[in-house]
């Protein structure tokens, strides 16, 4: 079975699984653990920032980075299809006390028109205030697409100026940078905290880290025992994620290409697909599914009427050759 709904569906690489085996380790909820300690000293260098936490999910990484901005009774503003908003469970609310506004955009890039025009200044007792904007890159829902430096830059500047906050869901910040050169930190210097993922292009079996000033972090550390996410000897699952920034980071350049291929075997604009994820529109969703995982190939609907696909470490040059054979019949 050539499984493509998600990159999160990843094995541990026997080289990845000798790491963990190895891993020096001690108490992270007292601070202790140097393996866990080396992965956030060094996610937080990539980035430029001045400190990581890592935490079992990206979704709790999104949290906790979010409400280091947004006070309960104030609004972040973000894509409405953005992963904050769509695929969290209402976490941003139901925990943080956190309100929502969105923006639509195709491809998941920034409007930052729109932005200004929802943008609500504090005016006192009468109005929710906009204390963030959030920003999905790669976005996940449309299609993997990269949100242009240039454009995060733009957002920056009129953040600072409006003196609101920006963070990043970095999920796929990894492919991001791979599929356009961009260095981590030229990404980074652009929020003040940011969520970025190890269990999903990288291949790590569980992680993320929310990245931000010292102050921002140490916050969130106390927030994420607070939510039940404190972890004792979790080196072993650290150093994963320190095997797959070494071994695993410039190789999702094959996950990209493999991407395209498939693309067009679905009659999707290679072209249009700049990493990892392929998006197709079907009336016929559920039933392509359905037919698609009779001959060997899963793949996902994320809608109604869409169907994704995305390509990782564990779907091989001719894995990708034949789900294309597959899925090129079918569709």
């Amino acid at each position: 079975m050539i499984d493509l709904r998600s990159d999160t569906v990843t094995r541990p690489t026997e080289a990845m699984r000798t790491a963990m085996a190895r891993a020096e380790v001690g108490d992270d909820v007292y601070g202790e653990d140097p393996t866990v300690a080396a992965l956030e000293e060094r996610v937080a260098g990539l980035l430029g920032h001045e400190a990581a936490l890592f935490v079992p999910t990206g979704s709790m990484g999104n949290v906790l980075a979010v409400r280091s901005l947004v006070a309960p009774g104030q609004e972040v503003l973000c894509e409405a299809s953005a992963h904050i908003a769509r695929a969290e469970l209402g976490a941003h609310g139901a925990i943080g006390g956190v309100t929502m506004r969105t923006w639509r955009h195709p491809r998941g890039d920034v409007d930052l028109d729109a932005v200004r025009a929802m943008h609500a200044p504090d005016m006192g007792p009468f109005f929710v205030r906009t204390t963030c904007v959030s920003v999905e890159n790669t976005h996940n829902f449309a299609g993997g697409t990269v949100v242009p430096l240039d454009r995060l830059r733009d957002l920056r500047e009129w953040a600072d100026g409006a003196g609101v906050g920006v963070h990043l869901d970095g999920a796929r910040l990894w492919n991001a940078h791979v599929a356009t050169g961009t260095p981590l930190a030229d990404y980074g210097a652009q929020v003040d905290v940011a969520s970025v993922c190890l269990s999903k292009g990288l291949g790590a079996p569980i992680g993320s880290l929310m990245v931000g000033s010292a102050d921002a972090v140490a916050e969130a550390r106390v927030w994420r025992k607070r939510l039940g996410g404190g972890m004792r000897q979790v080196g072993v699952l650290a150093a994963a994620g320190l095997h797959a920034l070494d071994h695993h980071l410039e190789r999702l350049a094959d996950d990209h290409a493999h991407a395209r291929l498939l693309a067009e075997a679905c009659g999707v604009d290679p072209a249009g697909v700049e990493t990892n994820i392929v998006v197709v529109e079907r009336s016929d969703a559920a039933a392509l599914v359905e037919k698609a995982a009779a001959e060997g190939v899963r793949v996902a609907t994320v809608g109604p009427t869409t169907v994704r696909m995305v390509t990782h470490l564990d779907v091989s040059r001719d894995d990708a050759e034949r789900a294309a054979a597959v899925l090129a019949r079918l569709v």
